[in-house]
């Protein structure tokens, strides 16, 4: 069965935002590891754009991780490695069992931790601490609450559908979100505003 190649309007809408800061923050070389990756337009787009450094997608569902092969089938890249079956929240994870190769020196995370329970953040804390380099990168992107306040008049009622979704989703406090970081060696270095109300934020290990 051929994969199905899906698409996230919103992929495209904050793609070249999220690339620009992107290019302004990874280490020079060194594999990205994208944790959750949905449907791979965030995927093929960065990884030519973000050479020499290799882009490794993951994703736990199966359906997308054929959107990631079928739009990489569509868009070969030599920087772009197949997606991998990963889970935060279940340890090891692949590129434990099997490094990557040039070694891991990023983690990219897009729009996760408000459409997963608590949990999964937490998890991808531990698995960041554990797996990155000192200097090594994490990069998340998402909307948040700062100082408990609304970053943008349509928070509210977007938090509320999450939590009918889930009550275990919403959107996350970014104070709570950068001690959890802290808890696992990762220091905030700096945050940046992005179209939306949205957050680009960005942490080292130290």
């Amino acid at each position: 069965m051929t994969p199905e190649k899906l698409f996230a309007g919103a992929t495209d809408r904050n793609r070249e935002p999220i690339l620009a800061v992107l290019q302004a923050v990874l280490p020079p070389s060194g594999t990205v590891l994208e944790i959750a990756s949905g449907t791979g337009q965030h995927a093929v787009h960065f990884a030519p754009a973000l050479a020499p450094r290799f882009w490794q997608p993951s994703e736990p569902d199966e359906r997308l991780r054929g959107s990631i092969a079928a739009w990489a089938a569509e868009q070969p890249c030599e920087w772009l490695r197949p997606p991998l079956a990963l889970d935060v929240l279940a340890r090891p994870w692949p590129v434990e069992v099997q490094p990557c190769v040039p070694p891991l020196s990023a983690i990219v995370n897009i729009n996760m931790i408000h459409i997963s329970p608590w949990d999964a953040c937490r998890g991808l804390m531990r698995g960041a601490g554990d797996l990155l380099p000192p200097g090594g990168v994490l990069f998340l992107y998402g909307p948040y609450k700062t100082n408990g306040q609304w970053r943008s008049p349509n928070d509210p009622a977007f938090d509320q559908s999450l939590k009918q979704r889930d009550p275990s989703w919403g959107l996350r406090d970014l104070e709570t979100v950068v001690a959890e970081a802290g808890a696992n060696g990762l220091v905030l270095v700096r945050t940046v505003d992005m179209p939306a109300g949205n957050l680009s934020v960005v942490f080292c290990k130290s």
